[in-house]
């Protein structure tokens, strides 16, 4: 997989060993990330991506070393170092080297990394998905409010429950009981027209692409309502997609036992999401 990354002034194309088994992220999961891309030298919402892991790192109690402006300008460079054909993950990273008794992370021990490298975007083919016995936690059970690395765990474990049973991804609920989210992926599904996505309630990341994808939508004319959605709500889905930074928008073609076209909505929604991301373009277009 080629790269370029970056860590204390330095960029590099191998990675570095960064931590050790007496680092508090190493032993105590105190790391924080963001995914934004690259597509052909597009890089749709880095900004929001940059602005979110420093939000991130202050919500698990570390102390952010670079200005989200330092962050994206160090992104923007990372691209250009990889040219104008790379379709790319972009990951910056905070994580704590140090404790304090009992188990907080140390502020001042916050280091920064970023990595950035090569990562095709997934086909339109679809996906198919299940409904998972594993939720979501409440904001007072974990730190949902940061894109922190310990609260993916669960999620793999959603996803693999699925994948042993002939699924690509998960269906996870919340503490209530309605829909959360995909595994790994903002969730909406379509009824007669109109677009439904679960309430932002604080069990799951409101993504930056479920945001962008809105508001493109409504923007259309198509509408969109943010409510509880039992899970009975996608068994009698007209389409279901999802929306999510590593495939941005993709169909869902199969959940459960049930078929399903990759519908007009859904590739509406992905066509006025790659034309917004032209104008993002900070590398020029192949000729």
């Amino acid at each position: 997989m080629a790269g370029v990354f970056w860590n204390d002034g330095v960029w590099t194309t191998e990675e570095q060993k960064l931590t050790g088994p007496m680092d508090h992220a190493f032993w105590l999961g105190s790391t924080v990330f963001d995914g934004a891309r690259s597509i052909k030298g597009m890089v749709p919402d880095l900004d929001l991506h940059c602005a979110r892991v420093v939000r991130s790192a202050a919500a698990m109690q570390m102390r952010a070393t670079l200005a989200a402006e330092e962050i994206e300008a160090l992104c923007r460079e990372g691209v250009r170092r990889m040219g104008p054909e790379a379709v790319l993950y972009i990951r910056p990273m905070f994580f704590a080297r140090r404790g304090m008794v009992p188990v907080r992370p140390d502020p001042d021990s916050t280091t920064f990394t970023l990595a950035i490298y090569d990562a095709p975007m997934p086909g339109n083919a679809g996906f198919s998905a299940v409904l998972a016995p594993f939720r979501r936690p409440a904001p007072d059970m974990a730190p949902t409010d940061a894109k922190a690395s310990c609260l993916y765990p669960n999620s793999g474990r959603a996803a693999t429950w699925a994948f042993e049973r002939g699924y690509d991804n998960a269906v996870v609920l919340d503490i209530e009981g309605n829909i959360a989210e995909f595994a790994s992926a903002n969730l909406m599904l379509v009824k007669d027209g109109v677009v439904y996505t679960p309430s932002v309630n604080g069990a799951f990341l409101n993504g930056i692409t479920r945001q962008r994808v809105i508001g493109l939508l409504r923007g259309a004319g198509i509408e969109v309502r943010e409510e509880k959605l039992a899970p009975e709500r996608l068994d009698d889905a007209d389409e279901i997609f999802s929306t999510g930074n590593y495939g941005k928008v993709q169909a869902c073609t199969r959940y459960g036992a049930r078929n399903l076209n990759a519908g007009p909505v859904a590739a509406e929604a992905r066509r006025l999401y790659m034309a917004f991301c032209e104008q993002s373009r900070i590398l020029p277009a192949a000729a």
